[in-house]
């Protein structure tokens, strides 16, 4: 998945980017610019449109600035904008859903980091990614995580019933 980083003034307003984020993202570059609306920023421009993508997902530090700025411009632009609500902040519960509100109003559409992880994973049958994002969910992913984390304990090395069930398809169909 292409991803574009980006920071503020990193050395005199803003502060580096997160090292955790930075290790999801070895060797990354981080787009410095000193607007608020990252899209003010040729760089940033350049970067997004280097992915060639029209869906963009949008997180952020700050929704009211941050987000809501370049997602204003970019939805002017003819990018499709998809807020992960949760993996957004801002200075107060107000100003979280008045952004939010904001950017709907404009077209953007809101989602979850959990929605957003699981429509990329679509079905459990793919296996490419699977380990990596049932690591994710077990460690971030709150109720769902546990539940991640209850079926590999519980379900998964469960002893097997007497009755195996006959397969019939990729679904199991119980037998008497």
């Amino acid at each position: 998945m292409p991803t574009v980083l980006t920071s503020v003034e990193s050395e005199s307003f803003s502060g580096y980017v997160l090292p955790q984020l930075l290790d999801v993202f070895p060797g990354q570059p981080v787009v410095e610019r000193t607007s608020m609306n990252s899209w003010d920023d040729p760089g940033f421009r350049k970067a997004i449109e280097a992915t060639g993508r029209k869906n963009i997902l949008m997180t952020g530090l700050w929704t009211e600035v941050c987000i809501t700025w370049p997602t204003l411009e970019m939805l002017d632009a003819g990018y499709n904008i998809y807020i992960v609500d949760d993996c957004c902040g801002a200075t107060s519960p107000a100003a979280q859903e008045a952004a939010l509100s904001r950017m709907v109003q404009a077209g953007a559409t809101r989602l979850t980091t959990i929605a957003a992880l699981l429509e990329w994973q679509r079905d459990w049958a793919n296996k490419e990614h699977y380990d990596a994002l049932m690591g994710l969910l077990k460690q971030h992913a709150g109720a769902y995580g546990a539940g991640v984390e209850y079926a590999y304990t519980m379900v998964h090395k469960a002893p097997q019933s007497a009755k195996k069930p006959q397969v019939v398809g990729k679904r199991p169909a119980l037998t008497h």
